[in-house]
C-alpha cells in the first residue's frame, strides 16, 4: 500500500469527498487519490524513497499541506488530516438531518407592561435540515409549526393569544419558515435567509445560528445541536391588537424575541421509540 491516510472535520467526523494530491520535491504530482465513504483514502501506487508534500483538499473546507517522508518501504502514512471549514466556520456532516421535537425547544419572549417579559413557547412542530455536501450554502432548512400549540402557563392568556387578534389559529393552523440560502457569520456561527409564514402573510426572516456540536446518542444515533435566534416584529404579521395601560404604557410589546433550542437526528427520521 502506497498511501493511507482518514480525512476529517475537526468535530471528527469523515470527509468523504476530500481529495489527497501527493508530490515529489520537483512538484510533479505522482499520486492522486478521493476519500471513501468513511473518509479514508488509499492508494496502491509505491513511492520512491525521498521527501513529498501531502496535499488536502475539499469543497466548502480550507485546503491543509504537510510534508511526508518516504522511506525504503514505498508507503506515505499519513495518519489523520483535520480539515477546517472555509472561512473557519462549522456544520454537521452532509445529508438530511430531522428535527428532533422532545429534545427541541421553539419560544417566543414578548414585553409586557413595559417591566417584564412573558415567555411563550410552541410543543408540536417538525423540521427538517439538509446539509449539502459541497456547497455549504446552498443547505436548506424547513420547518412546521402548530400554531394551537403555544402555551405560555397561562390558559386565559393561551386562548386569546390562539384568537385572531393574534395567531388566528383557527384560519392559520400551522406556521412554516423555508430556508432560502445559507452564509457564513464566523466560527461557527451562521446565518440563516429563509422566509416564514405565520397568520397568511409572508415575510424574509433572519436567523442567526448557532452550531453547537455533535455526536453519538444512546439510541445508536447522530445527532447535532443548534441554537438559533431572530425578533419580529407583531405588525408584520398583522397582529396589531394591543391595550394601553396606565402612563400609556402598552400591554404587549410590538416586538418578539424568538429563540430555538434544536436538536436534530440524522438520517431521514426518527427513532423509533
Amino acid at each position: 500500500m502506497g498511501l493511507t491516510a482518514r480525512i476529517r472535520t475537526r468535530d471528527g467526523w469523515a470527509v468523504s469527498h476530500a481529495v489527497v494530491t501527493v508530490t515529489d520535491m520537483t512538484g510533479t504530482q505522482v499520486v492522486r487519490a478521493g476519500a471513501d465513504k468513511d473518509g479514508v483514502v488509499r492508494d496502491a501506487t509505491a513511492l520512491n524513497p525521498g521527501a513529498y508534500t501531502v496535499i488536502v483538499t475539499a469543497v466548502g473546507y480550507a485546503p491543509a499541506a504537510s510534508s511526508a517522508i518516504v522511506t525504503a518501504s514505498g508507503r506515505a502514512e499519513v495518519g489523520t488530516v483535520t480539515l477546517a471549514r472555509q472561512g473557519g466556520t462549522e456544520l454537521p456532516p452532509p445529508g438530511p438531518w430531522t428535527i428532533d421535537p422532545a429534545h427541541s425547544s421553539v419560544a417566543a419572549v414578548a414585553q409586557h407592561l413595559g417591566i417584564s417579559s412573558v415567555h411563550g413557547r410552541f410543543t408540536e412542530f417538525a423540521g427538517r435540515i439538509e446539509i449539502a455536501p459541497d456547497d455549504v450554502a446552498k443547505s436548506r432548512v424547513e420547518a412546521v409549526i402548530s400554531a394551537a400549540s403555544i402555551t405560555t402557563g397561562n390558559g386565559m392568556r393561551d386562548a386569546h393569544l390562539r384568537s385572531d387578534d393574534f395567531l388566528d389559529t383557527d384560519t392559520y393552523p400551522e406556521i412554516v419558515y423555508r430556508s432560502t440560502g445559507l452564509t457564513d457569520a464566523g466560527s461557527d456561527r451562521w446565518t440563516v435567509h429563509g422566509e416564514l409564514a405565520l397568520r397568511g402573510v409572508v415575510r424574509p426572516v433572519d436567523l442567526d445560528l448557532v452550531y453547537l456540536s455533535s455526536g453519538s446518542d444512546p439510541w445508536g444515533g447522530t445527532r447535532a445541536a443548534f441554537r438559533a435566534t431572530t425578533e419580529l416584529r407583531r405588525e408584520d404579521f398583522a397582529m396589531n391588537f394591543n391595550q394601553v395601560v396606565q402612563a400609556g404604557v402598552a400591554l404587549v410589546g410590538t416586538t418578539l424575541k424568538v429563540e430555538l433550542d434544536i436538536q436534530a437526528v440524522r438520517g431521514d427520521s426518527l427513532p423509533q421509540a
